[in-house]
């Protein structure tokens, strides 16, 4: 069975539903399963940068092959009970690695707080979706913080997923949304992780390293599409798109900065500490409200062009 089929089906269901609350989510387990692997890891090597290294190889290594091992065994036995129950089993997992209406959701709520004037409730909608600390944020910079979330997370929450469910389907998805979120759990530079979560970090660069440049592509094909300045976005993301102390985020932030005429990035304060990061883009004019839905336009043109891309070199590859 191809896994373009699998991939439409769990596409159109994203952006039907989203993700339901009721129903339960991989990543969910992911999270759980690193909380446990790192306790048990912390406690069976040694105290020391050497062993918090060692430790986190393994947990790099053993989350996304085990998921891989899990979720594959799985969809083959649902296929021996029979087709449709591995046909559904894989469409539910593409729909669950992907996250393109949620995230569209989330920022949108942003944009309803600033629209009415609230700025305490659009930076708390804010903090939902950014790891940077919010309490103090201008209205600029929440429509900033919320437009720089949407451009990079198309390339981890749409772009990437998609790549590996396409080559792989829904179990190399999986694996990837695996490596994913041991770099957002444990991929930090701080006391508790700058060693522990090396690997992870590794991981996750080495496992978007070519998705993202894909996503800028088809950011900069969906900024046309939106009636965006897709010239500019060239350009900018060609300038820029290194930006960043990750080999990936700056390529779909650059972009979208260039493809609105913004300047984003720059200064931000993680858990109280000021961290000076560059710009990315050009200041032609600040910063707006508007410009969420307009990332919003972007990211679903960008995510249909990636989707028929990507079905298009499938299908050429089956034949």
């Amino acid at each position: 069975m191809t896994h373009l089929t699998p991939a439409l089906c769990g596409f159109a269901l994203d952006l039907l539903l989203a993700d339901p609350d009721w129903m339960p989510h991989p990543v969910v387990c992911m999270g759980k399963a690193i909380d446990a692997l790192e306790k048990k890891l912390r406690a069976s090597f040694p105290q020391t940068p050497e062993g918090e290294r060692q430790a986190g190889r393994v947990l790099a290594a053993a989350l996304p092959l085990g998921t891989w091992a899990v979720s594959g065994g799985a969809c083959r036995l649902a296929r021996r009970l029979h087709p449709a129950a591995g046909f559904l089993l894989e469409t539910v997992w593409c729909w669950q690695a992907l996250a393109l209406k949620g995230l569209s959701e989330e920022s949108m709520r942003v944009y309803e707080r600033l629209k009415q004037g609230d700025l305490t409730g659009a930076r708390q909608a804010v903090s939902r979706i950014v790891g940077r600390d919010t309490e103090a944020l201008t209205a600029e910079e929440v429509a900033k913080a919320a437009v720089e979330t949407v451009a990079e997370n198309f390339s981890d929450g749409v772009a990437a997923p998609l790549f590996y469910m396409l080559l792989g389907g829904a179990p190399l998805a999986l694996a990837y949304k695996a490596v994913n979120t041991m770099d957002s759990m444990v991929g930090y530079k701080n006391d508790r992780y700058r060693h522990f979560g090396r690997a992870a970090a590794k991981l996750d660069d080495g496992a978007n390293f070519i998705p993202s440049r894909l996503a800028a592509l088809a950011w900069i094909g969906g900024a046309a599409i939106a009636g965006q300045d897709a010239g500019n976005a060239w350009r900018i993301w060609r300038r820029d798109r290194r930006n960043h102390a990750s080999p990936n985020s700056a390529q779909t932030e650059s972009a979208c900065a260039g493809a609105l005429g913004v300047r984003l990035g720059g200064p931000a304060r993680y858990f109280g500490k000021l961290y000076e990061k560059p710009t990315i883009g050009d200041a032609l004019r600040p910063v707006e409200p508007e410009d969420i839905p307009r990332a919003n336009r972007t990211l679903y043109a960008a995510a249909v062009l990636a989707l028929t891309a990507g079905g298009a070199l499938a299908l050429l590859r089956e034949e």
